[in-house]
């Protein structure tokens, strides 16, 4: 029998892992929730209609199709037996277990609200297909809505639009909502100056995109504000609801009316970890990721590997790795190497190096900020380096030249070209909250 790997999760820790595999003398089988993979660096541009969400998310069995050692299941994995070595899986209806002799864990993150969890109905995140779609409906039928009033203050109450979270996402997001209000949308509505749109973008720290340096940070804020986008820093959200956001600052409590509302401040691993943890008896930090040994693996486990953000490894620096798209690739190769060594009887337990590329992100067309190494950039020039990196981690030459055809919209007009959304987008969540499993209920109403 061929030793038989397991990988959990189709992000970029997982499918560089099994890519990574492909001439070893090994059985992959890849569970992942959903039956595409996910770029979610640019799930903002499905919010904001620029990119269609198949853009984003390449078919698993499509990106796979060449590589004959890998059987794609679809399921949450809901357990792992580490004794006997055997995942058991929850499958759309039907559950199921596979064995396994490694098991690569890659399950990604999952949007942390740092405990008042029931914002989310009110505030989505932004780490799904399904919370980009839900937010591009908010997001436009707000304009829609806010054209029917006759009441001023809920006109503006529709034309208020805050996020949540000053981080790459949350900037992203806030200078797009921006662009869309000051520049796509006047004069397509009757009733309304969508150019009056309040964008506010709020978050506890002191700084815009704090990881970027002090000067990175400034130019950033700088060109948000150009934009019309108002940044409250230092500003703690402490309550939402349907009809607005309570934030506590220095000078105070405040309540912002607002209808539209979007979360990008915090990330926690996925409940997994912690099941992996505790039956690894292993521990978590306090963001629930693995905290692995030196070379990805649960300590006292060498045949179980974590990756990306489910992993709390030190860097160089001493310091947890971050949560990027980096470290999930690198790691994911890291530990298909190290199974290769070990069905190649060479020594393994090689210590994972992290290899900083920099870290980009986007202000608004034709402005982003980047820091490689030494060299720290801003506006045009990053914006630049920015499209080249995107273009070049985006999975299929279909996705890439789609990307570039929608871009030019965008950038070079004024138009958006994923516009459409449903009123089953925008109420699918709280719908699915309702009616519970829809797995389950026609099971038992078959019965």
């Amino acid at each position: 029998m061929r030793h038989r790997v397991v990988v959990v999760g189709a992000g970029f820790g997982g499918l560089f892992a099994i890519k990574a595999l492909r001439r070893a003398d090994v059985d992959i089988t890849l569970i992942n929730g959903t039956a595409y993979h996910l770029f979610q660096p640019l799930l903002y541009q499905v919010a904001t209609g620029i990119l269609s969400e198949g853009e984003v998310a390449p078919p698993i069995r499509e990106v796979l199709k060449r590589q004959k050692n890998v059987d794609v299941r679809l399921g949450w994995v809901q357990d792992v037996d580490v004794e006997n070595k055997v995942v058991s899986v929850n499958g759309p209806g039907i559950d199921y277990t596979v064995e396994y002799d490694t098991l690569i864990v890659a399950a990604g993150a999952s949007q942390s609200y740092f405990g008042n969890d029931e914002f989310a109905e009110y505030a989505p995140g932004m780490k799904s297909i399904d919370d980009a779609l839900e937010l591009r409906a908010r997001i436009f039928g707000a304009f829609e809505v806010a054209d029917l009033q006759t009441d001023p203050a809920d006109k503006e109450r529709w034309l208020t639009f805050v996020v949540v979270g000053a981080g790459p996402t949350g900037t992203e997001m806030a200078g797009q909502i921006a662009e869309l209000a000051h520049r796509t949308l006047p004069s397509q509505y009757r009733h309304i100056d969508t150019r009056k749109s309040r964008i506010l973008l709020v978050d506890a720290v002191g700084a815009v995109l704090n990881t970027f340096g002090d000067r990175l940070s400034g130019r950033a804020r700088d060109q948000l504000e150009k934009l019309g986008v108002e940044v409250m820093l230092n500003t703690k959200v402490v309550g939402v609801d349907t009809t607005g956001i309570e934030v506590e600052t220095s000078s105070g409590r405040q309540r912002i009316p607002t209808m539209t509302k979007v979360w990008a401040a915090g990330v926690a691993a996925p409940t997994l970890a912690t099941k992996l943890a505790d039956a690894a008896g292993a521990k978590t930090d306090r963001a629930g990721r693995v905290l692995v040994e030196k070379d990805t693996t649960v300590p006292g486990h060498p045949e179980i590997f974590v990756l990306g953000d489910m992993m709390n490894l030190a860097g160089e620096d001493g310091r947890p790795l971050p949560g990027v798209a980096q470290v999930a690739i690198q790691s994911g190769r890291h530990a298909a190497d190290q199974i290769k060594r070990r069905l190649g009887g060479k020594p393994d337990k090689q210590p994972f190096k992290y290899f900083d590329k920099g870290s980009l992100a986007t202000i608004s067309r034709f402005s982003a900020v980047a820091s490689i190494g030494k060299l720290h950039l801003s506006g045009f020039p990053a914006w630049v380096v920015w499209v080249a990196v995107h273009l070049f981690y985006l999975v299929g030459f279909k996705n890439r030249v789609t990307a570039v055809l929608h871009w030019a919209v965008s950038f070079l007009g004024r138009g958006r070209s994923e516009r459409v959304a449903t009123q089953q987008q925008a109420f699918a969540r709280r719908a699915l909250r309702l009616y519970g499993d829809p797995f389950k209920r026609e099971a038992e109403e078959s019965r």
